[in-house]
């Protein structure tokens, strides 16, 4: 077990001990107090999940050693006790104990905190009505992927099956419908809108915003990757880039062309920030849509064309109809976990491999005619 490390409030310390959601440690805080002549030693509350401190865990102590206030474990116990008045905050709360994936936990906690606590979070899933559920999907529907919306929901549905499984809550006396996902879409560019949207890469003068597009079409990066992107994920002797959390999955390395070399090494750092395109204050950076929608409206691509995220399917694309990139490899620079996330683009390699066999006839026909 650590060792206990004191602080400055007597009867207050902390061990350190792994994140619940996230990297690295954190600081987990006890109490040390007696009560009716017996020693007592509790937890407080973990320094990120519960924003525990010093001071507040020291109060904690006093309104325990007061009798004003309830142990963790008696405040968990009459919770449970209220079968059925549970709001999602609590199960929430509950839920999260259950999840040993720290990385999926994390991604859930910002979908949970973002979209969900505000509007379901003081509520009980009894209280919840199939029109909460509706206006809820068509608000998000209008800003978010298909995808993401599924994502939340599902979320929801989890929660509140959790809490029913334990008897912490009742069922929605509803099914919550999920928008339909097409998973297959594919976007591309013409041989002269890519022209275009170079031209405007090169008049725009948001350094950052060009590099980024510029990046993406060379290496097929996701846009979270981007943003996540640091200096040192980037080995220039040995011609990679770590892929940090692809999509929640395991990190990954993918190869450093010449062409996104270059795109790096005329890169500056900025400020001294880690982040390769650092956002506010040199942190890691959460939108850049402002310049890159600009670039896209100078190129005159397609209103419903995504300037990131389909210029990944635009490499991709452009690999598959070369003919020279197998399946294998190309789901290999995509960091693809599923071989069939890939296949999408079969049909651009096998209609470039019809078209070289044509040849053969043409040639054949000319010489005979």
């Amino acid at each position: 077990m650590p060792k206990r490390i004191k602080t400055k409030y007597p009867g207050v310390y902390y061990r350190e001990a792994k994140r619940v959601a996230g990297k690295g440690k954190e600081k987990v805080f006890y109490i040390v107090f007696k009560k009716d002549g017996k020693a007592i030693e509790e937890k407080a509350g973990r320094q990120h999940i519960d924003a525990m401190t010093p001071a507040r865990a020291a109060g904690i102590r006093a309104e325990r050693i007061e009798g004003k206030r309830l142990s963790r474990k008696e405040i968990k116990k009459n919770i449970l006790n209220a079968a059925g008045a549970l709001t999602i905050d609590q199960l929430w709360e509950e839920y999260k104990l259950t999840r040993k994936d720290n990385k999926g936990l994390s991604v859930d906690t910002g979908r949970y905190d973002k979209y969900i606590k505000q509007k379901f979070g003081y509520k009980n899933p009894i209280d919840i009505k199939l029109t909460d559920i509706d206006t809820f999907t068509r608000k998000l529907e209008t800003n978010l992927a298909p995808q993401t919306v599924c994502h939340i929901l599902n979320l929801i549905t989890w929660i509140i099956n959790f809490g029913a499984k334990r008897n912490l809550c009742s069922k929605l006396s509803f099914h919550i419908q999920k928008p339909q996902v097409n998973n297959e879409t594919t976007e591309d560019l013409t041989p002269e809108q890519l022209q275009n949207l170079l031209n405007a890469i090169e008049q725009d003068k948001n350094i950052d915003a060009k590099n980024l597009i510029k990046l993406v079409l060379f290496t097929g990066m996701r846009r979270g990757e981007m943003f996540k992107l640091k200096w040192e994920h980037i080995d220039f002797h040995r011609g990679f880039i770590s892929i940090i959390d692809p999509k929640g999955g395991p990190d990954q390395k993918i190869p450093l062309s010449d062409s996104a070399r270059k795109v790096l090494k005329g890169h500056a750092r900025q400020g001294g920030s880690p982040y390769v395109f650092p956002g506010k204050n040199g942190g890691q950076r959460v939108t850049i849509s402002k310049p890159v929608n600009r670039i896209k409206k100078l190129a005159g691509l397609p209103k419903d064309f995504r300037p990131l995220h389909g210029l990944r399917h635009v490499y991709a694309s452009m690999l598959a109809s070369s003919g020279r990139v197998d399946m294998y490899t190309l789901q290999k620079l995509l960091t693809h976990k599923n071989p069939r996330m890939t296949q999408r683009y079969a049909h651009l390699r096998d209609n470039t491999l019809i078209n070289a066999s044509n040849i053969a006839g043409e040639i054949i026909n000319g010489n005979g005619g």
